[in-house]
């Protein structure tokens, strides 16, 4: 079975962080997993970047790929998580299984409001938000899912994975959810990191477990 993941990196939905792209999709390279970086576009309204995710999803499975995962960072774990349970995807757009790393989850809460500002506008309203928050889009069929934060994150709090992993556990979907006591917001790979740095690992066994 040929697994093809995307990374999308984060950055607010206003730029690409780089240490959140190719050193990814270098270290999924070494777990014999085909991988690229998806450089979704940013400074773009929605739904700009999930149409972009669905097409690259669709795209990989055109090349031959099997299974096509996404891994997304902060506001790309949002674009990540918008194309895993979003309605709305035609046949082959909607990916298999879903990484999630310090994902920006809610769009109607108020903390993180850059990336809610950047991708729905300053005057978005309550049905907007409430149609972007990957809490309220989680159903049944979603994918399995890998998510992991810090308690100590105050650019994107914690919060946002507990309503998706809350939301995950409602739906009856397979998950983990990984919770780190330190470390700031953007670890990436978080490499040497005590406690975060062990999130690769985690998701490596995960990946493994979902053949």
């Amino acid at each position: 079975m040929e697994t093809h993941v995307l990374v999308l990196p984060g950055g607010g939905y206003a730029h690409l962080a780089p240490h959140e792209a190719e050193p990814v999709a270098g270290w999924l390279h070494t777990l014999g997993l085909a991988a690229s970086v998806l450089r979704y576009p940013v400074r773009t309204r929605h739904p700009g970047p999930l149409q972009a995710v669905r097409r690259a999803v669709a795209d990989a499975r055109r090349a031959g790929a099997t299974r096509v995962g996404v891994l997304g960072f902060s506001a790309g774990g949002h674009a990540a998580g918008m194309a895993a349970y979003a309605p709305g995807a035609a046949a082959g757009e909607r990916p298999d299984f879903a990484l999630l790393c310090y994902p920006v989850v809610s769009m109607v809460t108020d903390t993180h409001a850059g990336s809610r500002q950047e991708l729905l506008g300053a005057d978005a309203d309550e049905e907007l938000r409430a149609a972007t928050s990957l809490e309220r889009l989680v159903t049944a069929d979603a994918p399995p899912t890998f998510v992991w934060h810090t308690a100590a994150d105050e650019l994107v709090p914690v919060e946002h994975s507990y309503r998706l992993a809350g939301a995950l556990a409602a739906a009856g979907v397979p998950h983990e959810l990984h919770v780190f006591p330190d470390g700031v917001h953007g670890f990436g790979l978080a490499g040497g990191e005590p406690g975060a740095g062990s999130w690769t690992a985690l998701a490596a066994d995960w990946l493994t477990r979902l053949h």
